[in-house]
């Protein structure tokens, strides 16, 4: 017997050195490419597929790899004389056949449903603007979802009809499946593709889901949008997504923010970002002047005298509401002093006159300027 048996390694195609996740790997596509399940046409797959079995489950067994390792198929010869084989009845649960089941369910004519399944969550992307962003706001939603039938009320049965037991799984919604194999019998389970795993089915079919239970339907829905949200953020609705299968719970509705940008405020975190321009005659001589807030009104704001360009001052409590929360960030006020680029003709005799006013005394010069006159050679 031993001499007609082709190398374990050799079936498997992998090498004497190789790994238990090798083996594994190797093992599981074989085995899909194999499986009589796949090869109903061809008579030599159940044998190739129990050849491929019998080989991974002496090598992926520790004490059995080194005994044929050693020995060869003569370590396994003696306990041949059997039903069960070398191993009794260890391959009884056979996981990995349940593994490969699963991976490939869908070619076997079943499905990996097991039982009710959560709902596909429906995410939709929506733009507001910077005021709705800060402040919240409600928007009206309208989109479509997998929701319960309205005709069959979720069974999938057409009304007055009954529902009856599967035929197929008698109510189990398993179907059982036997594989011999020279080790003994190996049984999986996977769900009735019949009934997809319910154990029930509708005598006649709803005409308006066709059995399924399940319908697409027209929603509309008003979400309330907190204030503080920003864009990349998400307001979710529970419940709100498609219905689950199989009698599942509904999935989210998920809104994905987006916030148009402000012509005047930026953002940053909660703070509001705001540059207001200035004259060089209220730089220097300080001036009262209303700044604008985001919720529309103003703040009445001093100017210091001799505030340089870039200088920056904080409004507390003027800027977004943080999210989750009742505090606020702070309005920022940048000044920036603006350079007229057009002059009257009195505004430029006027800035000639402070142009020689303003020339420094030697004693009153700044850093800068005492390092350009020593360039310049003076001293």
């Amino acid at each position: 017997m031993s001499a007609n048996k082709r190398d374990y390694y050799e079936i498997l195609g992998v090498d004497k050195k190789a790994s238990k996740d090798d083996l594994k790997k190797a093992y599981r596509q074989l085995a899909k490419k194999y499986h009589p399940d796949l090869n109903k046409k061809d008579p030599q797959a159940e044998e190739k597929f129990k050849e491929i079995n019998e080989a991974y489950q002496v090598l992926s067994d520790d004490e059995a790899r080194a005994k044929y390792d050693q020995f060869g198929h003569a370590a396994f010869d003696q306990a041949s004389g059997g039903g069960a084989g070398p191993f009794g009845d260890f391959f009884g649960d056979f996981g990995d056949i349940g593994d490969i089941f699963d991976l490939f369910g869908s070619f076997t004519g079943g499905s990996r449903r097991k039982g009710p399944t959560r709902g596909q969550d429906i995410t939709i992307s929506i733009d507001i603007s910077f005021e709705e962003a800060a402040f919240g706001t409600t928007k009206n939603i309208k989109y479509k979802r997998m929701t319960i039938c309205p005709k069959c009320n979720g069974n999938g049965a057409e009304p007055g009809t009954p529902i009856t037991q599967c035929p197929e799984c008698h109510g189990q919604g398993q179907i059982k499946q036997e594989v011999n194999t020279i080790f003994g019998r190996s049984v999986t389970v996977r769900p009735c593709p019949v009934c997809r795993g319910d154990g029930r089915m509708a005598k006649t079919p709803c005409s308006y889901c066709r059995g399924e239970g399940r319908a697409y339907q027209d929603e509309q829905l008003e979400i309330k949008i907190p204030p503080g949200v920003d864009t990349g953020n998400r307001v979710i609705a529970r419940g709100k997504g498609g219905k689950g299968e199989l009698g599942g719970p509904f999935g989210d509705l998920i809104l994905n923010i987006r916030v148009r940008p402000h012509e005047v405020f930026k953002r940053e975190g909660a703070d509001l970002l705001l540059e207001v321009p200035i004259s060089f005659a209220q730089a220097a001589l300080g001036d009262e002047i209303e700044i604008p807030t985001l919720q529309g009104s103003f703040e009445t704001y001093k100017i210091p005298s001799g505030i340089q360009s870039g200088d920056q001052r904080r409004l507390r409590g003027q800027g977004i509401t943080i999210l989750n929360s009742s505090n606020k960030g702070d309005l920022i006020v940048t000044f920036k002093v603006v350079t007229p680029t057009r002059l009257s003709l009195e505004e430029r005799e006027i800035f000639e006159k402070l142009l020689k006013i303003q020339a420094p005394e030697p004693d009153s010069r700044s850093t800068f300027e005492r390092f350009v006159d020593r360039l310049k050679g003076k001293k």
